[in-house]
């Protein structure tokens, strides 16, 4: 049994806001935003948590592949922004769905959560013991931005998006994957610290406790532009397949200037990076998801025609993930 995408979905709040809003909050303005970042605008959740975002991407995902919810034997959610810390967000987005009591969970790999989330369910599907997986990515990053900070609060939106996976007696379709994380850079992107706070504590640990997020966004942007392209190259060498031979490249929508770094090191056009950042910001584990379902909704990437894609995330953990795919 080999597991393919059959169906893409997103969903973006309806309220978006631009750089120019922002300037009424903090010292910034458009032209400083637009040139460090590519980043133009973002959508905000006003009312919709985490959950509600994904089960909107999830149905109509299902809608397009005329597959009931009844249908669904698993539900991953990639997420740095759940709902709760329990239940998952996974089980909301089943129970708001009308899935069966189907397995449901969450993963935190950050930036790189959708595609760690796929590498999962792939090989879950795999098994034989589960036809419909829904892998999701879905955020609500204004929960933990400190709307004060101007080095964070400019960069991030919030939404969702993922794929329907079938399980088929067809070819591969997951050709190759190169996945990766290294906590000894770990502290370079932190959110909600939390403390021990017991009445029996005695810590000694200096980060205060924080709900906001925390960058070192020099170091992000180093770890970047030296692994990606790396993991990149390892993963063409592993699926046999050359670079200029993948027809679109959908990264992590960090920032434009990462991505025309990446593609510079990897000597390849930058027409063969996709990107969307501009109208959403970087919405963490949704990025690669909403990104994805852009495309094939453009016409540009059509499933089951046997285009090959790259899908890498990198960020928080930190983590860095690749996944060569013949749709």
């Amino acid at each position: 049994m080999e597991a393919k995408i059959i169906s893409t979905g997103s969903y973006l709040p309806s309220t978006r806001v631009p750089n120019q809003q922002l300037e009424t909050l903090m010292d910034t303005n458009d032209e400083w935003i637009k040139s460090r970042t590519g980043i133009e605008a973002r959508h905000l959740s006003e009312t919709e948590n985490t959950s509600v975002l994904c089960g909107k991407a999830a149905i109509k995902m299902l809608d397009k592949a005329n597959v009931s919810a009844l249908e669904v034997d698993l539900i991953i959610v990639a997420t740095m922004t759940p709902d709760y810390q329990t239940p998952s967000t996974a089980c909301l987005v089943q129970e708001y769905i009308g899935a069966r009591q189907v397995m449901a969970f969450d993963i935190n790999a950050a930036c790189s959560g959708f595609v760690y989330a796929l590498s999962i369910a792939e090989k879950m599907v795999q098994s034989g013991n589960f036809r419909y997986a829904l892998v999701l990515g879905g955020e609500v990053m204004s929960k933990v931005i400190d709307w004060e900070d101007r080095s964070t609060a400019v960069l991030f939106g919030d939404g969702a998006g993922g794929v329907l996976l079938k399980g088929v007696n067809e070819k591969k379709s997951f050709l190759a994957e190169d996945i990766h994380a290294d906590g000894s850079r770990g502290l370079s992107l932190t959110a909600r610290h939390l403390t021990t706070q017991d009445p029996f504590s005695k810590t000694t640990d200096e980060i205060q406790q924080s709900d906001y997020l925390k960058m070192d966004g020099r170091a992000i942007f180093d770890f970047s532009i030296r692994n990606v392209p790396a993991s990149i190259r390892q993963l063409a060498e592993i699926g046999e397949t050359q670079l200029a031979e993948v027809d679109y490249y959908l990264l992590h929508q960090a920032n434009y200037r990462i991505v025309e770094a990446i593609a510079k090191k990897l000597k390849l056009p930058m027409s063969k990076f996709k990107t969307n950042m501009q109208r959403y910001g970087n919405t963490s584990a949704a990025s690669i998801p909403i990104l994805l379902d852009e495309v094939v909704s453009a016409g540009e990437l059509k499933l089951g025609s046997g285009q090959k894609i790259v899908l890498t995330g990198f960020g928080g953990g930190l983590t860095w993930a690749s996944i060569l795919i013949e749709l």
